[in-house]
């Protein structure tokens, strides 16, 4: 499971990454550059909601060690 979230962060990286180099940064609010940033934000949400997944699930590890 938490190699998985892993994956899913790297691949959501590399989406954030790719959509930055669409964006044309002169007018970044119209066109394909809007697209961009609403994907830009959908992977920055996926990376943070792995994030507390992976901490979720180490906090439980760590309840049932008690």
């Amino acid at each position: 499971m938490i190699k998985s979230t892993y994956i899913i962060s790297i691949i959501a990286f590399l989406i954030v990454i790719y959509n930055c180099t669409i964006i044309d940064w002169g007018n970044p609010f119209s066109g394909d550059s809007i697209v961009a940033l609403i994907a830009i934000m959908c992977g920055l949400c996926c990376i943070l909601v792995m994030t507390i997944l992976r901490t979720s699930k180490k906090i439980q590890k760590l309840s049932k060690k008690d």
